[in-house]
């Protein structure tokens, strides 16, 4: 027997025909892609200017195919540990609490870059969380070559990749190691960094104007050379974002200026935590220092003094409990030590210096990025190194945590 449906029931059920073979011939959802990874790298002390000697073909490459900016402004003060930290934390040193190369606290004792207990105990380091220490958290795989904190377990977490720190690895040999990390199989990391001292080195040694320095300009820029030729290897080179900064630049200081802090108070009465070009004061317990604090605020040649809580403000500095009572600051060019420092010194004032004023000039840091993420041939305004840290988690499509940093500032960076 026949069945004539009326119209309207012939087509719900044509509707529902062409429904069912759809969900039956529905293509799978393509999958969705992971991010580009992001590679850090670090030539500590590289001045911005240094690229116009000439001397760096390869990290002039990277530039003239990528996008830098004039320069970078490093926090204060201008020193290795507290601008690595901020690099990849995204907050300024009064607040990510590493506030200096040495440094006391209160429960944890004495910080330097020397005493290897200290700074591989990540409670020196556990008042911010790096973005390795993040992506680790998230699942996600990293590999680290030196940067200052890869040593610790912060927050009890640590890389999938990383060794102690051995300055008599060389740039290439730096290079190799990271390199063989990258072609372990299985997953690869999401987050590199690498590491260069050598130029910081020079311009202590032998002042940023040396033959030295020059030379170590040349080779870490072949340790670049040989980074890009290996990376395209690989077909990876253009497949990895890869960013070049530096933590702070280099100032001349010549021979003989020197300012010695126990001529210029009664240091009896005070303890010294560093000199350098910042130097800083506690009082000593039990000892009346009023009389000794207020000869190192007032005037002085080469040199002004401040209560923590009497800084400028647009330092963002001074609140963090490991900031000193007293922090003295040379002027540019200058350093400061006591005579009684200076005899048990090994070696000779260094003859170039950074921890200055981060606004100096000379204190400039440097900015290149390259990679699929960023633009090409393009230059930026300058800005400051708290936004390189939420530029590095919207590469890396990561929710950052809360920082000091401003991703509006450096979204010109960004090819979309």
């Amino acid at each position: 027997m026949n069945v004539s449906l009326p119209t309207s029931w012939r087509s719900v059920l044509a509707l529902l025909v062409v429904a069912l073979a759809g969900c039956a011939e529905q293509p799978a959802k393509p999958a969705v892609s992971s991010p580009d990874p992001v590679l850090l790298i670090s030539i500590d002390a590289f001045r911005p200017d240094y690229m116009e000697r000439g001397l760096t073909p390869n990290l002039a490459a990277i530039a003239a195919d990528g996008v830098r900016a004039p320069y970078m402004l490093p926090s204060f003060p201008s020193l290795t540990f507290p601008n690595h930290y901020t690099i990849v934390t995204g907050l300024v040193p009064d607040h990510h609490g590493i506030v200096n190369n040495t440094m006391i606290d209160p429960a944890l004792g004495q910080f330097s870059l020397s005493n290897r207990d200290a700074t591989s105990d990540g409670r020196w380091w556990a008042d911010a969380e790096p973005i390795w220490v993040t992506l680790q958290k998230r699942g996600l795989r990293t590999a680290t070559m030196f940067w200052p904190g890869t040593e610790a377990a912060i927050h009890g977490v640590r890389p999938d990749h990383w060794i102690p720190y051995d300055g008599n690895l060389t740039s290439i040999q730096r290079v190799d190691k990271l390199l063989s990390w990258i072609d372990e199989a299985g997953p690869k990391p999401l987050f590199d960094t690498l590491y260069f001292d050598t130029v910081d080195h020079a311009g202590h040694e032998h002042g940023p104007d040396s033959k030295e320095l020059d030379d170590s300009l040349r080779e870490v820029d072949g340790a670049l050379g040989h980074l890009v030729a290996e990376l395209r290897r690989r077909g990876l080179y253009e497949r990895m974002n890869i960013i070049v900064v530096s933590d702070h630049g280099m100032a001349p200081v010549p021979k003989g200026n020197t300012v010695f802090a126990d001529e210029a108070t009664d240091l009896d009465a005070l303890d010294p935590v560093s000199y350098g070009v910042m130097a800083t004061f506690n009082p000593k317990p039990g000892h009346d220092a009023s009389k000794a604090i207020a000869r190192l605020l007032g005037p002085h040649e080469h040199m002004r003094c401040y209560r923590r809580e009497d800084l400028p403000k647009r330092l963002d500095y001074g609140t963090h409990r490991r900031v000193p009572a007293i922090l003295c600051l040379a002027d540019t060019g200058w350093a400061i030590i006591s005579h009684e420092a200076l005899a048990k010194r090994t070696d000779p004032m260094s003859l170039g210096e950074h921890g200055y004023d981060n606004l100096d000039p000379t204190m400039r840091a440097l900015f290149i990025a390259h990679g699929p993420g960023f633009r090409k041939g393009a230059t930026v305004a300058p800005f400051q190194n708290v936004d390189v840290y939420p530029l590095i988690m919207r590469l890396l499509d990561q929710q950052p945590l809360p920082n000091d940093g401003h991703l509006d500032e450096v979204k010109g960076l960004l090819a979309h």
